[in-house]
């Protein structure tokens, strides 16, 4: 009887234990509940509930998949929104008999369907009711179970429908699975009725751009995915990716939160007397700042959403003690304007602000002294520490390229870099100072500082804080109002790259170099300007410069050295052409001639003839692809047969933006971007052949952006390349002056890959991707 007694009280106790983790379990389910509510009401539109929030209640649900319709009343139908890579895309459905959701929304009744595919358990529901099975079989999925339920508003008017498909735990859908959905559906139904009375009586805040034409509504959904990704904000990638205007972004954004805008100025630095009783990482934290006082004695604080209710409050009992006047601001500007205010600065840009205040101070000490009514001239302290920064701050900046670009003195002067061959806007310089700067970038030419009718070119021999030397290449351009525009190209590159990382395909670079080992023959590297044909030249000739060999060069400009090269700047100005150039050389003893660009027949001929007589000629030429080239050159008069004797190799090539190692991701693309991948390739036969097929595994990448690539997702830059070779068949073809297409067939049947597909199978390998890969190679 004791043993008995004491396991009736064992069981007990594990029955109330048992009770216990079920009321606990209930209470743990409802607070999830009570929070999803919460976000529903607190959600900002409806795409904030279509793309955000509908996932959790997936998951609160317990069901494999869920999709929320809200209620087109105009077009009688049912529409919902996903996310699918870079885009948000939108499926409608019309309210008829012809899907589950679409009945549910006619009949305002709910369905619980245990196989969707039993057409007798659908006819007991409605003798027309039919399940559309189209998105079964295009993703592959099957749908089970459905559980949808009507989405009302004061139970009278239909605003969505909620459907759940294939509980996750098997069988079907349960009493208690309806209870909670309804519940949901009840908080759904006071959302969507909200969302669309604002919807109608109050805009978007990007109303003033669609309005002026400068996006389309497609243009702000993506960009709203695209900030999604890569966990940005909305203007960003509208400024990024669309090349809105940030002005133009403030103006949309003042006019719908009826503020002013306020754009970051490294000049202004938030007064410490109001900064003083604040945390910055709290103001960092809320992303709010204080940033000065009107003269109305107001103070103007910068908030990226003057309609967060939350912040708004927390701001005026922060400062209670101060009248608030709110102004917008972008997201990264305010955190610019939190960064001077914690003493981060930005390094180069507060270099510059200093000396263009030391500009200032200088300018007016002369007009006060009624020196030269306040100019600066090019003497100035301040304007040769003005030049020195600009071009240390773009040697930093990894730049190419620099513009000074004046526009008058009443506005101010642009200076933009070329970073990874785009144009980027560094600086403004106050339109006074526009002739001091030039004079100065003149001087350091060795410029004539008084002609500024005429073009002129120069260089700049440089000595960086660190001790390195560079050598800048600079040119003048007289511009319209009396203005000059001044360009330095910086040429930093004083030691060529190794030829294996040129990041060539392993064909490719095995044949490139069986190529540049031949005593004699003519290798061409073609492409447009800024392509890097030369670096890959001087790979090349790094590659075969070993003692033995006698290497001449002719180039226009010199901008790489190397040592046991004898390096030749041409002078067309005083009749020192490349053919005048290559001539000498073979009066020279030499083994390999590099020429910098077979500009004319003369130059092209004579490099015929040397290599015909015992040397290695290589040379670059402007056209588009490789067998483009041999055309090219057959067109300029070439003779079939030596050019055909002399050719060993033609290679193509293009420079496209390196993906930020940083910020890199991996993505899965849809079927329809690997469809245009594929195409793009050469068609399915092509892709098969690199075994390039679309299935769970095929992934690309991009780059989200982040500090190290200033926001862009790229960083540095990398070749792509097509290599024709020449080899008998090939020489064949060439000598009876074959058509483009039949040279291109043998070409490829001799394993050459395109620059498409050497580009695509970069973006593979997450080199690059296939945006940077059309901007360069696909016509």
């Amino acid at each position: 009887m004791r043993r008995r007694y004491h396991a009736s009280a064992g069981g007990g106790t594990l029955a109330a234990q048992d009770s216990l983790a079920a009321l606990q379990e209930k209470l743990a389910n409802e607070q999830k509940l009570v929070q999803l509510i919460d976000r529903i009401h607190s959600a900002k539109s409806l795409d904030s509930i279509f793309l955000e929030i509908q996932g959790d209640i997936l998951v609160f649900l317990e069901a494999d998949r869920m999709t929320l319709y809200a209620a087109d009343i105009d077009k009688k139908e049912l529409y919902s929104k996903f996310l699918a890579l870079d885009a948000v895309k939108e499926i409608r459905l019309p309210v008829n008999e012809s899907s589950v959701a679409g009945y549910v929304a006619t009949s305002r009744q709910t369905v619980n369907i245990g196989d969707a595919y039993d057409t007798s358990e659908l006819g007991k529901i409605n003798g027309k009711l039919r399940f559309d099975a189209s998105w079964d079989k295009k993703t592959g999925y099957r749908t089970k179970q459905v559980l949808a339920m009507p989405i009302l508003h004061e139970n009278r008017v239909v605003v969505g429908v909620i459907q759940l498909l294939n509980k996750k735990k098997g069988g079907r859908f349960t009493k208690d699975d309806e209870l909670n959905v309804a519940r949901i559906a009840k908080t759904l139904g006071v959302a969507f009725h909200n969302q669309q009375q604002m919807g109608r009586s109050r805009g978007t805040k990007f109303d003033y751009l669609l309005a002026q034409g400068l996006v389309t509504q497609e243009d702000i959904n993506a960009a709203i995915a695209g900030a999604r990704h890569k966990n940005t904000d909305v203007e960003a990638v509208l400024m990024d990716q669309y090349k809105i205007p940030k002005h133009e972004i403030g103006a949309a954004l003042s006019q719908f939160y009826r503020v002013p805008f306020v754009e970051f100025d490294e000049r202004v630095i938030p007064p410490p007397d109001l900064m003083k009783d604040l945390k910055l990482e709290y103001l960092k934290r809320n992303l709010w700042l204080p940033l000065r006082r009107e003269r109305d004695g107001t103070t103007l604080v910068l908030i990226d959403n003057p309609q967060d209710i939350q912040r708004v409050d927390s701001i005026h009992q922060v400062m209670r003690n101060h009248k608030v006047q709110l102004a917008v601001a972008l997201r990264k500007d305010i955190q610019q304007f939190l960064a001077v205010a914690g003493g981060e600065g930005t390094s180069p840009r507060a270099s510059m602000s200093e000396i263009l205040s030391d500009l200032g101070n200088e300018a007016q000490a002369e007009k006060d002294q009624d020196i030269s009514g306040g100019e600066v001239d090019e003497n100035d302290s301040a304007v040769i520490r003005l030049a020195n920064q600009l071009i240390v701050d773009a040697y930093k900046a990894r730049a190419s390229d620099i513009h000074i670009e004046p526009y008058g003195s009443q506005k101010d002067t642009m200076i933009r870099l070329r970073i990874d061959g785009s144009c980027n806007e560094y600086q403004r310089v106050p339109g006074g100072f526009r002739r001091a700067l030039v004079a100065r970038v003149k001087i350091m030419a060795t410029l004539d500082i008084a002609e500024r009718r005429k073009p002129q070119d120069g260089k700049i021999k440089f000595k960086l804080p660190d001790g390195r030397d560079i050598e800048l290449r600079v040119a003048t351009v007289p511009t319209q109002g009396g203005n000059e525009d001044v360009v330095m190209r910086i040429l930093t590159a004083s030691e060529p790259i190794p030829v294996d990382k040129l990041g060539m395909l392993d064909r490719n670079l095995r044949e490139i170099k069986t190529a540049a080992e031949k005593p004699y023959g003519l290798i061409l590297c073609v492409g447009p300007t800024g392509s890097g044909k030369t670096t890959t030249l001087h790979s090349l000739l790094g590659y075969i410069n070993k003692p033995e060999r006698k290497i001449w060069t002719a180039e226009d400009p010199v901008e790489i050295t190397q040592y046991g090269l004898r390096q030749v700047q041409v002078q067309p100005k005083i009749g020192f052409t490349f053919a005048q150039a290559m001539r000498a050389f073979l009066r020279a003893d030499p083994d390999v001639i590099m020429v910098g660009e077979m500009r004319d027949e003369e130059t092209a001929q004579t490099g015929i003839e040397a290599s015909l007589t015992g040397h290695l000629v290589f040379s670059t030429l402007h056209t588009n692809s490789a067998v483009e080239t041999v055309i090219r050159l057959l067109d300029m008069g070439l003779d079939p047969f030596n050019f055909a004797d002399a050719l060993l190799a033609v290679l193509a090539q293009r420079l496209v933006k390196r993906i930020c190692p940083d910020c890199k991701e991996e993505y899965q693309p849809d079927a329809d971007e690997f469809a245009e991948l594929e195409h793009a390739f050469g068609g399915k036969q092509e892709t098969a052949k690199f075994g390039i097929e679309y299935n769970d595994d095929f992934v690309l990448f991009r780059g989200k952006g982040c500090s190290n690539c200033n926001g862009a997702g790229y960083r540095g830059r990398a070749g792509i390349h097509e290599l024709l070779v020449a080899n008998d068949g090939m020489k064949r073809l060439i000598s009876n002056k074959a058509r483009v297409a039949e040279m291109f067939t043998a070409a490829k049947n001799d394993g050459m890959t395109t620059l498409v597909q050497d580009g695509i199978l970069k973006a593979i390998d997450g080199l690059t991707d296939i945006k940077q890969v059309k901007a360069v190679a696909i016509k």
